[in-house]
C-alpha cells in the first residue's frame, strides 16, 4: 500500500461532526461535552490573531477519556476561529503517524493533534499531557495562542451557563479517569 502524503491524509480524515456521529463508546459524554462547551473570550481573542490557515489533525479513538475531554473543545475552538480546521483519524488505523508522535518516545497515548500549515506541512504537534506544543517556535509567536489553548486544558477554555457538568469532566484529578458525575444532570 502506498503511503499517502499529509494533504491526502488530512482530506481523507473525518470532520469532527461526522466523527461525533460515529462514536460508539462514551457516546453520551462525547455529545454532552460538545453541546455544552463554550470557549472563553480571552482564548478566542488570542486565537483569532493567529495569521493564516492551519489544519489540525487529531489521532483519536472514541474509548479514550482524554480524547473525549479535549476534542469537543478543540472542535468548538476551530468552529469559532476562521483559519482553523479540525479533522480526526483513527490512531489504530494510522500506526505510522502514531509511531512518529509517541508520548515520551514510547507510548501510543492519545489524543495527538498535528498542526499543519496551509500546504499541509507539519509545523508542530501536541500530545496528551504535553507541556507545550512541540515545534511552533518562540513564545509569543503567532501560534503561541493555539499552544496555550491546548496546554490550558478544557477547563480553562470553557465558561458560561450550561457548562458546569462538562467542566467537571474536564477537571483532571491526576488519573485521567472519567468522573461519574461528568455527564449527569
Amino acid at each position: 500500500m502506498a503511503v499517502m502524503n499529509m494533504k491526502e491524509r488530512y482530506l481523507a480524515a473525518t470532520d469532527f461532526r461526522t466523527y461525533l456521529k460515529s462514536v460508539e463508546k462514551n457516546q453520551e459524554l462525547w455529545h454532552g461535552i460538545y453541546e455544552r462547551v463554550s470557549i472563553s473570550p480571552e482564548i478566542l481573542e488570542e486565537a483569532r490573531r493567529i495569521p493564516g490557515t492551519w489544519h489540525l489533525l487529531a489521532l483519536s479513538e472514541d474509548w479514550c477519556g482524554d480524547a473525549v475531554n479535549l476534542l469537543p473543545v478543540l472542535a468548538r475552538l476551530t468552529e469559532e476561529v476562521a483559519g482553523l480546521d479540525l479533522r480526526v483519524l483513527s490512531r489504530d488505523q494510522n500506526p505510522d503517524l502514531m509511531d512518529a508522535h509517541l508520548t515520551d518516545g514510547k507510548s501510543r497515548s492519545i489524543p495527538v493533534v498535528l498542526l499543519l500549515d496551509v500546504d499541509y506541512v507539519e509545523r508542530g504537534w501536541w500530545g496528551p499531557r504535553a507541556g507545550t506544543l512541540t515545534g511552533v517556535g518562540r513564545q509569543g509567536g503567532p501560534l503561541h495562542a493555539l499552544g496555550r489553548a491546548l496546554q490550558a486544558g478544557p477547563a480553562l477554555l470553557c465558561q458560561g451557563p450550561g457548562t458546569d457538568h462538562a467542566q467537571r469532566a474536564f477537571e483532571p484529578d491526576g488519573s485521567s479517569r472519567l468522573r461519574a458525575d461528568a455527564h449527569s444532570s
